[in-house]
């Protein structure tokens, strides 16, 4: 019996989801914002509709078995208990769970509270009252807002601030606009992702993957939501030791637990740890209760299990192990010009003999057009042996679109790789 499932999302992330599903043999039903190409081809029934308004649901809940979330914020809106009341169960934690992405305090508070070490020093704030006295206290820090920001609300001093002055005037806008604003040491170290596919109980470990925020080739410009991202052959990364997985899978198990214990509510879904490799070990930069956009693209075509059954295991809590091909990525995003800050919207995209994956993002179809919108815009995939094939295949699909975007082509090159291991080399012998 072919089991029918219900895709939320309409993003790069969510058309790889729904290759994984429709491989696993699923009848795919899907709901969107956006008419992205490569989902609706993928399903038998599409219906736009913004994805934090649940009204159309039952639309298409009542045809399918279950349900697979893409997006943070319906999740943290509550589309999972929504769901569990109409009789389908969901993979995506409900809003208990989802809290770990939604307020960033509930999840340094719940670290410290429960003693997970992966915590670094920080401080919350619900007014202006006492930031000055703890940015002069902690030094180094990094601001953020308690709440979803796509990505983009996080602020480090030195990078983005550059004065204290600059630093209390954007928790003073934050506070506007959110109610706390949290104060956090600012670690030095290398970022890595580790995702996982989780049942309540069971924490099962997909390959490491390293993310790229920056809009431009060198690691410079503005934060994005992601420009691309590599995994290796060996699902590690090369700056990263064996013992510091082993730890940063404890971290993740031991937050799993605690939210059952703290809520009552076990956590079933995927979870994404993204983490800062420190001379001190790893450490929670913080946590995401989806995949990863780009990382997702790393690593379910990676995937050898069925994927179907992956979610009836996280959805019956009868996980038991996921495998993956032994071989390294590249993701690499093409996005409109005037990204992140000011996107040109409604420029065609025309595409060309791509040899690579391509995952369709934020775009839109139109009188049979693919059109730019406000975000990322379309994602390849290399797969190789190693990560100079992956590098190599990316590299001659992305001059094989055309259109008003940019991207960047040095994610997962050899001398961006090297400067990252340096770097974590430097820190542990100092």
């Amino acid at each position: 019996m072919t089991d029918k499932v219900l895709l939320i999302g309409h993003g790069s992330r969510e058309h790889a989801i729904a290759k994984a599903l429709v491989k696993g043999g699923a009848e795919l039903y899907s709901l969107m914002a956006h008419k992205n190409p490569g989902i609706v081809k993928l399903s038998k029934k599409t219906l736009l509709s913004k994805l934090t308004d649940f009204e159309h649901l039952k639309e298409l809940s009542s045809k399918v078995d279950f349900a697979v979330v893409g997006p943070e914020a319906p999740l943290a809106k509550g589309i999972s208990n929504v769901l569990a009341d109409q009789g389908v169960p969901c993979v995506g934690p409900k809003t208990q769970g989802a809290q770990l992405e939604s307020s960033k305090s509930f999840a340094r508070e719940l670290l410290e509270k429960h003693r997970i070490s992966a915590n670094p020093r920080f401080k919350i704030f619900s007014s202006i009252e006492g930031i000055e006295a703890y940015l002069k206290e902690i030094g180094g820090f990094v601001v953020k807002p308690d709440g979803l920001t796509g990505g983009k609300g996080v602020k480090v001093f030195g990078e983005h601030l550059q004065t204290e002055d600059d630093a209390l005037q954007y928790c003073q806008q934050i506070l506007k606009e959110h109610e706390q604003v949290i104060i956090e040491e600012c670690l030095e170290g290398e970022e890595f992702t580790l995702q996982a596919f989780v049942d309540g109980k069971q924490v099962i470990p997909m390959p490491l993957v390293q993310d790229h925020k920056r809009a431009y080739d060198g690691d410079t410009g503005p934060n994005t939501g992601g420009m691309g991202s590599y995994s290796c052959e060996d699902h590690s990364l090369p700056f990263v030791g064996e013992g510091d997985v082993e730890v940063a899978i404890q971290v993740m198990q031991q937050t799993v637990a605690a939210i059952k214990r703290e809520t009552g509510e076990p956590y079933k879904g995927f979870l994404y740890g993204q983490f800062m490799l420190t001379k001190q070990g790893p450490k929670i930069i913080e946590y995401n209760v989806r995949l990863g956009d780009p990382e997702a693209m790393n690593v379910l075509p990676l995937l050898q299990d069925n994927f179907v059954e992956i979610c009836w295991g996280i959805i019956n809590g009868t996980l038991k192990r996921a495998s993956f091909e032994e071989k390294a990525t590249v993701c690499s995003y093409l996005v409109p010009e005037g990204y992140p800050s000011a996107p040109k919207r409604g420029e065609p995209i025309i595409i060309g003999d791509v040899k690579t994956e391509l995952y369709y993002g934020s775009v839109h179809q139109e009188n049979g057009r693919i059109l730019t919108t406000s975000s990322r815009s379309i994602a390849l995939l290399g797969i190789g042996n190693n990560l100079q094939q992956a590098h190599e295949q990316v590299v001659e699909s992305l001059d094989k679109i055309q259109g008003k975007l940019f991207y960047r082509r040095d994610i997962g090159t050899q001398e961006l790789v090297s400067r990252r291991i340096q770097h974590m080399r430097r820190i542990l012998q100092a």
